[in-house]
């Protein structure tokens, strides 16, 4: 009884808060970074959620907390945040209760983006098969909303940084008709939104990577 109580908070809390930043109410909605075990650095990009909220509350009336949280993919405290952002170059492992806990985050109206720092792959594949093993992860198609919210890309995710030579690719798992997970691979949105002095990228191509950050963001406010 006392989980079924619990599971009601949690999914009633998701309500409140993507309300909360969809209205842009005074109360601020927080997001946070996924901290995950297997060795890989999680912690990649110090600078990019917070240079992308600082975008978004400028640019698409947002209202989001500018200090991300870090939280653990096996904690409760995840079911706080309407927006889990993951990146890194190595390995990623989900323990079963992490896999139980990141399944029933997404299945209560939790999003995870994840960004392929070069390296995370095939862990990201195999791990995200162990939470939803009956579904694929798809190719989404240029015409899917996330690519057309405030900013038009109507050829999908735009390259940042380049890697070995194949076009960024955004893929996909749905959840009862509900895209509850989005990863980015071949582009590096993280490193565009890292602040300038880290890489040193052109602003245009800096640009566009906050751009599509702020559709991934505005996407998960407006579908939840």
């Amino acid at each position: 009884m006392k989980k079924i109580y619990r599971d009601s908070l949690w999914a009633v809390a998701f309500i409140i808060l993507t309300f909360s930043a969809n209205a842009q109410s005074k109360t601020s909605v927080k997001i946070a970074l996924l901290k995950y075990g297997g060795g890989g650095d999680w912690y990649a990009n110090p600078t990019s959620l917070g240079d992308l909220i600082q975008f978004c509350n400028k640019n698409i009336g947002t209202n989001i907390d500018s200090e991300p949280a870090a939280v653990d993919v096996g904690s409760p405290e995840i079911f706080n945040y309407p927006l889990l952002d993951m990146t890194g170059h190595g390995n990623i492992f989900f323990t079963d209760a992490e896999v139980r806990n990141l399944r029933k985050y997404l299945e209560s109206g939790g999003f995870l983006h994840a960004d392929d720092n070069y390296g995370l792959d095939k862990y990201i594949r195999r791990e995200m098969k162990k939470v939803f093993p009956e579904s694929k992860l798809v190719e989404l198609p240029f015409t899917h909303p996330i690519y057309h919210q405030k900013y038009d890309f109507p050829n999908g995710l735009p390259k940042i940084h380049e890697h070995d030579g194949k076009p960024p690719q955004g893929f996909g798992i749905f959840y009862k008709g509900r895209l509850v997970f989005f990863y980015t691979y071949e582009c590096d949105l993280g490193d565009g939104w890292e602040n300038p002095a880290v890489h040193h990228d052109p602003w245009p191509l800096r640009e566009k990577a906050l751009q599509m950050g702020a559709n991934i963001i505005s996407y998960v406010f407006d579908h939840p």
